[in-house]
């Protein structure tokens, strides 16, 4: 639902009145909470690039229209009683339950493991609390059940900027291929997979289209864990010898075999926590943040400025920014606790210095990061820094940068490069070939990997977007950009070539 745009006094006298009939059900405001790694799945998200130390000064933006005023970003209206079904939330999503249950030793195992982690359960819990209102409402206008709205417990313990070692990334934990299938774009700017609505969305598609073609919630669910060509093989050859192909029938993986007795316990505690010794947090049935319309580039620094809020408790509410500017063409609304909102709208028309300190440049031809420098008027080390470029590469022709704005420069970055910019590199010595590996048995690190074929661990980590100390599992994919004459000639290890092309689209696993 959108607001329309109205003006600015209209508009700021709208936004109070909204907030101070609010007053009285407004979430605490509590300090940042850490972001927790679910016990299984994901790493720390790769920490954005410094911005130059002191990008050249610029004027003043162009005059702007001043943004309408923030609006719900959901559909439900402020409860008007005290009814505790409508004005309690967690009462709301005990009444949606309807996947049917499980009851096993799983089941058992996982209640026992949250049981005995009680502060990790309670910062799990704080921080869903900021998108859990949001979700059950999706969850609700579809007709769902609600147990899909615990779901990113057990994906990313609801942590927006959770990365995984297979690079599924965000809340719900998309890998790349199935996130492209579902409209989540993944470019320069923005990972989409990250983004609290837009993910929420494409989730809740995919969980339907499941549950569409299995016609049972606890195969969907482990589709969206294993892939759906992964369950129907597995159902295939269950068929085969004429045996069940219910969910605790088939062959499957051990993470896969524990998905559906996880979301149980889960569902199981939120029922009735105390008889787990747990406590859920208080939460009230209302919007945590508001979704607020952005018309111009906007750096995210300042936009955390204006709001009042710490950089990083603004980076929790709009994790899917890649860089350190939000460009108004490809994010055209950032999220905001409703308490912030209207200082934001404020602020901003206030604000008379420029919005944004960045733009984007496409590069019109193959150039050395020192003459790309030249020609953006800022200095070598800063764009390597800013665009993460290694030492001896070049940066090829039609490649997107993001350079500091010119002092008399007042265009925003247009739709189509803020939705398809990229960022292509080459060796300086000559041209390299794109190699696909498969692990071996005994997985690998990212320094073995690169000591292996001579390359080095920060290229290694930024082509797989993982950490320097990561490890690769066995079985999985690393990939390795490799100078053409010694592509076709790996050296022994327990990494071996698998491919030397870019491995399949799985777009059936998530």
């Amino acid at each position: 639902m959108h607001s329309p745009c109205l003006s600015w006094p209209t508009a700021v006298l709208l936004v109070v009145s909204m907030l101070s009939g609010c007053a009285g059900l407004a979430p605490p405001a509590g300090p940042p909470l850490a972001d927790d790694s679910p016990p299984t799945a994901t790493a720390p998200a790769l920490p954005e690039p410094a911005p130059p130390a002191s990008p050249p000064p610029l004027a003043a933006s162009a005059p702007r229209a001043v943004p309408p005023a923030p609006h719900w970003a959901t559909r439900t209206d402020l409860p008007g009683n005290q009814d505790p079904s409508r004005t309690d939330l967690w009462v709301r999503v005990r009444g949606g339950f309807a996947v049917p249950d499980l009851d096993d030793d799983l089941v058992r195992k996982w209640e026992a493991h949250y049981a005995a982690r009680p502060e990790y359960f309670a910062r799990m819990t704080e921080r869903g609390s900021r998108y859990l209102f949001h979700i059950v409402e999706e969850v609700q206008a579809r007709g769902l059940p609600m147990e899909l709205a615990l779901l990113p417990f057990i994906e990313s313990a609801f942590n927006p900027q959770a990365l995984s070692s297979a690079r599924a990334a965000g809340m719900w934990q998309f890998m790349p291929a199935t996130g492209r299938a579902f409209d989540l774009k993944q470019n320069l700017f923005r990972d989409d997979r990250r983004d609290v609505l837009a993910s929420t969305a494409a989730a809740l598609d995919y969980l339907q289209m499941l549950h569409g073609m299995f016609d049972d919630w606890h195969l969907a669910l482990a589709a969206y864990n294993w892939g759906q060509g992964s369950v129907q093989r597995a159902m295939r050859r269950q068929t085969r010898y004429g045996r069940p192909t219910d969910y605790g029938s088939l062959r499957m993986p051990a993470e896969t075999r524990n998905y559906v007795p996880k979301l149980q316990a889960i569902k199981n505690i939120v029922a009735a926590p105390e008889r787990f010794g747990l406590s859920l947090p208080p939460l009230e049935n209302h919007p945590f943040f508001l979704s607020v319309p952005i018309e111009r580039d906007l750096d995210v620094a300042l936009a955390a400025q204006l709001a009042g809020l710490p950089l990083e408790t603004f980076q929790q509410f709009n994790p899917q920014m890649n860089k350190p500017v939000i460009l108004a063409a490809g994010t055209p609304q950032i999220l905001l606790p409703y308490d912030n909102a209207n200082r934001f709208v404020r602020a901003l028309q206030q604000h008379t210095g420029p919005l944004s300190s960045w733009t984007a440049w496409v590069a019109p031809r193959t150039l050395k990061p020192a003459d790309a420098a030249r020609l953006t008027g800022t200095t070598e080390s800063d764009l390597r820094a800013t665009n993460r470029i290694p030492p001896n590469m070049l940066v090829r022709v039609g490649s997107t940068l993001l350079v500091p704005r010119a002092a008399h420069s007042t265009d925003d970055v247009p739709l189509a490069l803020a939705d398809n910019a990229a960022l292509q590199l080459s060796p300086e010595g000559g041209h390299v070939k794109r190699v696909v590996l498969k692990v071996g048995k005994q997985g690998d690190t990212v320094s073995l990997v690169a000591r292996r074929y001579k390359l080095k661990p920060d290229d290694v980590a930024r082509w797989n977007d993982v950490g320097l100390k990561h490890r690769f599992r066995a079985g999985s994919r690393v990939v390795v950009m490799m100078p053409v004459k010694a592509a076709s000639a790996p050296k022994k290890g327990s990494t071996r070539k698998a491919s030397a092309s870019p491995a399949k689209k799985k777009v059936a696993k998530k």
